[in-house]
């Protein structure tokens, strides 16, 4: 499949890795009504295209992401305007559920997704990452749930998904604060896999872990992040007899003997897409 352009994204592919970047550097890649709708796009394309088998996520210039454009949220009252309150509202609700599915995209991608973080991550960037499979970050990476600075409740998934990576207790005091996690901090608390020196060694080490899961049986890969994420939100029963499902079904796979092969043969296993 052609490598799809955009408008608030750039894409470039590197072997079977795709690296989104976040592409408004002059708004420090705040996130406009444009990027929400590409990021859909663009992770329903990496889903889709059999040839790209990991994703990296990152920011051009020097911020990841401000969060949110402010501008998004001053336009929301023209935007769902209507005499009927409660079709007003319906309007907005649905407006929600739009910006919720654009991020929940990364997470129905059946292909890792893994976030490479420096500068600011704020507000709706929290939301974006935690539907990513892996964080990392620089150390001079500033995360914060800025939602409450704005007055209003962040509702995108930092809530819903940000406490099964680092507990409540940690969520709640920051939601409750606003205040600035870095680098060291996040990966002290889980949110982020690693903490680099700089921005430069982040995306050469994420690259490379990208590399090394690009290697790996792409029908496992995709199995292993179903397993997870239903896991998550699901009993450890509901997720046994899952796999035990799914294992019925793709367990006996070119990939399995190809693996094996390679291994009698001491030689890598090459897997096609």
């Amino acid at each position: 499949m052609t490598t799809p352009a955009f408008e608030t994204l750039k894409i470039e592919r590197h072997d079977a890795v795709a690296t989104v970047e976040l592409n408004r550097p002059e708004k420090a890649n705040a996130m406009n009504l444009r990027m929400w709708l590409e990021l859909r796009e663009a992770f329903k394309w990496i889903d889709e295209d059999a040839s790209v088998r990991v994703a990296v996520l990152r920011g051009t210039g020097p911020a990841f992401t401000a969060g949110i454009d402010l501008e998004l949220l001053a336009g929301v009252r023209q935007e769902i305007a209507d005499a009927c309150d409660g079709r007003m509202r319906e309007k907005l609700r649905r407006m929600i559920l739009d910006l919720q599915d654009s991020l929940t995209a990364i997470e129905r991608c059946r292909k890792p997704v893994l976030a490479a973080i420096h500068g600011y991550c704020l507000g709706g960037g929290i939301d974006l990452i935690c539907a990513c499979d892996m964080r990392y970050c620089s150390s001079d990476a500033q995360f914060s749930i800025k939602e409450i600075d704005v007055g209003m409740t962040a509702d995108v998934g930092t809530l819903q998904r940000l406490p099964k990576l680092i507990g409540e207790g940690m969520v709640r005091e920051l939601a409750y604060t606003g205040r600035a996690v870095a680098g060291p901090e996040a990966k002290e608390i889980g949110l982020v896999n690693h903490s680099y020196a700089s921005a430069g060694m982040l995306f050469h080490e994420v690259a490379k872990i990208a590399a090394t899961i690009a290697g790996k049986s792409p029908l496992s890969i995709r199995g292993i992040k179903e397993m997870i994420t239903y896991a998550r939100d699901h009993s450890v029963a509901d997720g046994l007899n899952y796999v035990a499902t799914w294992n019925a079904a793709m367990l006996l796979s070119e990939d399995l003997n190809e693996a094996m092969t390679a291994a009698r043969g001491k030689r890598a296993a090459k897997f096609r897409d």
